[in-house]
């Protein structure tokens, strides 16, 4: 269903009152009504064959597994046990799970549309208006997360997002990097949860994968062990730059390997020691705006490479 831009909408707009930078902390109630409407939309009205109430028991067994729980709340029904958890928890990361399962499932069950409409009335909308809708929402209320590739990300710039995030997420869903796309999505996930040391080591891990990935698609000889210089100094040597492009690229070739390599080998590849490492969130930020933007430029550097 279409976001309408309402009188007291427009009226918060016109008086400034909107938000201007993201908050991670937090999901307001109207946001998780608003949530809860695009569910419904999706996933439509009871049905005679029960698989609308079957999604709702599956996600809510899967989410009381996990937390080692019977039930998520008191009702008497899983259905409603659900969406009272999910209207109530004040623990955010786990109303983000809700919604990740819950949209993981829409994907898997209403992915077949027109199948899925022959059983279920009043259908409002597909799976991916649904996902829009979502990730419209999560914008409007500044919350910086997006639901991508079958999970909730962390998002603290739209425009670095659309610009490097999303298109590496569409990159890496090529067989050649499935190992990459795994990595990448991990980092992702351990910076939603501020595993900051955890987020350069996997950023690393996409890079080197991503390398790896380019080497055996080309048949260029590396080994499995090489790290990320030995890496890029074959894929360099073997021509994925041109040669009257290498001097313009100089930068970018010291930034890809002094800058995810490095700071992850300085800040999160080796024993912690005595005192624990705080990698700022920042720095892990950086990282991995800094990986997307490589893995996008080396794939389609890559793909014009004759």
């Amino acid at each position: 269903m279409s976001i309408f831009n309402v009188f007291s909408k427009r009226q918060r707009q016109l008086r400034g009152e909107v938000p201007d930078v993201y908050t991670c902390n937090s999901i307001p109630q109207a946001l998780r009504t608003q949530i809860i409407h695009i569910i419904r939309d999706a996933l439509g009205k009871k049905d005679r064959s029960g698989k609308v109430r079957q999604v709702y028991e599956v996600v809510h067994d899967i989410l009381a597994r996990e937390y080692g729980v019977f039930s998520l709340s008191d009702t008497g029904d899983k259905e409603d046990d659900l969406v009272k958890f999910f209207l109530t928890t004040a623990d955010h990361e786990k109303a983000l799970d809700v919604v990740e399962v819950f949209f993981k499932a829409i994907e898997r069950v209403c992915g077949d549309y027109n199948s899925y409409r022959a059983w279920v009335e009043n259908i409002k909308a597909t799976p991916e208006e649904a996902v829009a809708e979502l990730n419209a929402r999560f914008l409007e209320h500044g919350i910086g997360y997006r639901y991508e590739s079958q999970e909730i990300i962390r998002v603290d710039s739209e425009f670095l997002h659309a610009e490097a995030v999303k298109p590496a997420l569409v990159l890496l869903r090529d067989k050649d990097y499935q190992g990459a796309n795994e990595e990448f999505l991990k980092a992702h996930e351990h910076y939603r949860h501020n595993r900051n040391e955890e987020t350069l080591n996997e950023c690393l891990k996409a890079l080197e994968s991503t390398l790896k990935g380019i080497c055996h698609k080309r048949k260029w000889t590396y080994s499995e062990k090489d790290t990320a210089n030995k890496l890029l100094d074959i894929c360099f040597n073997a021509g994925l730059i041109p040669q009257y492009l290498q001097s313009e690229f100089t930068g970018l070739r010291v930034t890809l390997e002094s800058g995810v390599p490095t700071t992850r080998n300085k800040q999160g590849g080796h024993g912690r020691g005595v005192q624990p490492r705080n990698v700022p969130q920042h720095l892990a930020g950086y990282i991995l705006n800094l990986t997307a933007s490589s893995i996008v430029f080396l794939i389609n550097a890559e793909k014009e490479l004759k």
